[in-house]
């Protein structure tokens, strides 16, 4: 299935993939949060949104973090507040979308999945999950424990499927045979870092066997190196997550990455952003590339990566992959 969609250069076919085995079919380009819509206007918040919805993008990711600013109404979970309210004031159908978000396990055992999921969705404001990623399990919670209480859940409706956030292919292979040991399904999708300059572990051979094993397909995250290989924090003074400090990380080795993406993309006509989003999608194990965006502009222009995926040959990947700082990032 396609969605066609405008964006620079014409009209592009937005792709819908299936993660795993299980039934739900995502866009390619996929809507992440992130802490984004609490940094941003509401109006602007409520402009990504109802661009995503309006170029076909089908698949929306939230989660519950804790408030960093002491000003929150809430100590953790505002995030989920913020994402339903601009969920409902952007236009979007419960059913119009695939809905994702997360078992963070941080209060377990005396927090369920059960519980931790209802507190979510009162938050979000919604009655189910399509799918519910789950982080790596805290000492303690076995592996089989994980997919019970998963499979619990999608009994009640509550949640179609699961997935996991960052787990090693070990994991992923004990979940697998977790889920065949139970007789119920296992993982559909893992949502990892993936990107020119962090290429491990989804291209390590034993994640490959794993993912590929176990039918479960990459939700890629970080694609853009928080902005780094965006090309905007080549000019002097930009804004944004890096700039801001925001996760306090070090991002320098992925900045000059991004200096020599930008230079190549503009010797080519193109821009770095789609450029190193539809490297990402050319992975076969990638069903979807997931974005932040704080404007609609910004959504628009990486919707060009659409269409420069079909147009880049072996030696424009293999010009890519030289940009790449280490396996590692």
């Amino acid at each position: 299935m396609t969605h066609l969609v405008y964006a620079a250069g014409g009209m592009v076919n937005l792709e819908r993939r299936r993660l795993g085995d299980s039934e739900l079919e995502v866009s390619e380009l996929s809507l992440g949060s992130w802490r984004t819509y609490e940094r941003i206007p509401r109006d602007a918040g409520v402009a990504v949104m109802r661009k995503a919805r309006e170029v076909g993008i089908n698949f929306l990711d939230d989660a519950r973090y804790d408030d960093e600013t002491a000003t929150a109404p809430v100590k953790t979970g505002y995030s989920e507040i913020v994402f339903g309210e601009l969920f409902r004031a952007s236009g979007w159908k419960r059913d119009e979308v695939v809905l994702a978000n997360k078992l963070w396990w941080e209060f377990w055992p005396e927090q369920s999945a059960e519980v931790e999921l209802d507190a979510s969705l009162q938050r979000m404001g919604m009655d189910y999950l399509d799918l519910a990623y789950s982080e790596r399990p805290p000492p303690g919670l076995a592996v089989e424990e994980i997919v019970r209480q998963v499979t619990n859940l999608m009994k009640t409706e509550k949640l179609r499927a699961w997935g996991v956030l960052n787990w090693p292919a070990a994991l992923i292979n004990d979940a697998a045979a977790a889920a065949a040991k139970q007789g119920v399904s296992g993982p559909c999708a893992a949502q990892l870092p993936y990107s020119l300059v962090t290429r491990s572990p989804v291209e390590d051979p034993e994640m490959v066997h794993a993912l590929t094993s176990a039918r479960v397909s990459v939700v890629a995250s970080h694609t853009l190196v928080g902005g780094a290989l965006s090309g905007k924090y080549d000019e002097p003074g930009a804004k944004g997550r890096i700039a801001d400090a925001v996760d306090a990380a070090d991002y320098s080795a992925a900045l000059r990455a991004g200096s020599e993406l930008s230079k190549f993309a503009r010797d080519l006509g193109e821009r770095p952003a789609p450029m190193a989003i539809a490297f990402a999608l050319l992975n076969p194990t990638v069903a979807t590339v997931l974005l932040g965006a704080t404007s609609a502009d910004q959504l628009t222009e990486n919707l060009a990566a659409i269409g420069l995926k079909t147009r880049m040959d072996a030696e424009t990947v293999a010009s890519l992959k030289r940009i790449a700082v280490s396996p590692s990032g």
